[in-house]
């Protein structure tokens, strides 16, 4: 028999140990985890009675990773395609339609951006054709490149608003290879912003495994219901609270140092994956994979809380949710209105949002007490709604402390020197939220990954 023992169980661990049970029935799996629960980020409560998504919400429909675990696991008769996906950019100047056929907010044209943008913005994006063609020497941040091709009001006012979303990080610090690869895939051969947001548009719709699917999905008890049905289908020896303390090799294999740091547990595994995040994955890799740990440690992480929040029903303007940029100096980045995005939550008999707060470097926004933050929060959510009856019937604050990896420049270079490190030694394996993509399907993805490189 084999034992593989993955260390972590957020989405990714459990997505490698279900495709390890896959390929290989008779070998023994762990699963270690330093919490009280499975699924790390990926997370579900009840609300006004209904159960709600507290992580992501929805998985990319288009990409097939995701989509294609939900079926293996019996589930395809539980997706549900939105309602709606119009969102609005709120503005200190007004409210308007988020422009489509952009790449994370990136236009491939100056079309349609007017009112978004003032008209000297506007004018700025068309004089992009004029400028000398673009050449890149490595990565480079998001915001620098985009401030300077196409103005400050594209970052600000259509960038950020999304890049804050995805990875709560800042468009002047993020990488663009890594946040935005089609994008750069693209930029050497168009020469500039505009032709190649729209090569990198006109591939994705290419490149799409069902251009019958919605772009995304989600599932009808939540994406948070994910894990536990994980959890059974891989059959996995799930040991909470029980965290890896260290890692060493031996004649056979690995040896891990668990549970109690004053009465450790040796653990032997003939393979180990790590899932952990980057900081206390590089605590972990020290002893084994050293080359690893410096790059480990160069991927800071940022804190953010999801409030969910059920109102009294109540009519708010159409479409599925509000961005809302820095720009407007308000607490909460965006308000998404589950209830009218999601057709099985509307008949529940409450208006269901969720808003986030954070963004990296901004921790001070979350450093008040559970009350404290809903009632901020609640208040921003009613006057951005414009809600008639503002008064919830409940409220859930869910924090994210250090949650989400940011992307600085450079970081795929950190990422190649992690995984030059770790694959030198035999039976070690590492994926995560920190190294390909933030998003379910991507974690998936690098599980898959990881699973086929130990096998």
């Amino acid at each position: 028999m084999t034992r593989l023992v993955v260390v972590g169980a957020g989405i990714t661990g459990l997505a490698a140990a279900f495709e390890w049970r896959c390929r290989r029935p008779d070998d023994e799996i762990v699963v270690l985890e330093a919490g009280d629960r499975v699924g790390g980020k990926v997370h579900r409560v009840e609300l006004a009675g209904q159960w709600y998504d507290t992580g992501p919400e929805a998985v990319l429909a288009r990409v097939p990773e995701a989509v294609r675990l939900v079926e293996r696991l019996g589930l395809a008769d539980r997706l549900v395609a939105p309602a709606t996906t119009q969102a609005t950019v709120v503005l200190p100047d007004g409210r308007f339609p988020l422009p489509a056929g952009t790449v994370l907010g990136v236009p491939a044209s100056a079309e349609g951006l007017d009112g978004i943008l003032t008209p000297a913005g506007v004018a700025r994006v068309h004089a992009e054709a004029g400028l000398p063609p673009l050449t890149l020497d490595g990565d480079v941040a998001v915001g620098a490149l985009l401030r300077a091709r196409l103005g400050d009001e594209v970052v600000d006012r259509l960038v950020e608003p999304l890049l804050g979303g995805v990875y709560a990080g800042r468009a002047d610090e993020l990488s663009l290879q890594a946040t935005m690869p089609q994008l750069a895939a693209q930029l050497p051969a168009a020469g500039s912003v505009l032709a190649a947001a729209a090569a990198a548009r006109d591939a994705g719709a290419r490149s799409r495994f069902d251009t019958g699917t919605p772009v995304f999905v989600t599932v009808a008890d939540g994406i948070g219901s994910l894990p536990a049905a994980l959890v059974a289908a891989s059959g996995a020896d799930v040991r909470l609270r029980t965290p890896a303390h260290g890692l060493t090799r031996t004649a056979t294999g690995l040896e891990l140092s668990v549970g109690r740091g004053d009465a450790p547990e040796r653990l032997a595994a003939d393979a180990v994956l790590v899932t952990a995040p980057a900081g206390k994955a590089a605590r972990l890799l020290a002893g084994v994979a050293p080359g690893a740990v410096e790059p480990l440690r160069g991927i800071p992480y940022a804190s953010m809380a999801v409030v969910a929040m059920a109102f009294p029903a109540q009519e708010v303007a159409p479409g599925s949710g509000l961005l809302v940029p820095p720009v407007t100096g308000r607490l909460v980045k965006g308000v998404t209105v589950s209830s009218r995005k999601w057709p099985h939550l509307a008949p529940g008999g409450h208006l269901l949002v969720r808003s986030s707060v954070g963004r990296y470097g901004e921790e001070h926004q979350l450093q008040r007490d559970d009350d404290d933050l809903a009632a901020a929060v609640v208040a921003d959510v009613a006057d951005l709604l414009q809600l008639s009856r503002p008064e919830p019937v409940a409220t859930r604050v869910v924090r994210w402390g250090g949650g989400l990896p940011q992307y600085l420049v450079g970081h795929p270079a950190r990422v190649a020197a992690v995984r030059a490190a770790v694959t030198a030694v035999p039976g070690l394996g590492i994926a995560g939220a920190a190294f390909g993509g933030v998003g379910v399907p991507a974690c998936i993805r690098d599980a898959q990954r990881a699973v086929d490189a130990l096998l």
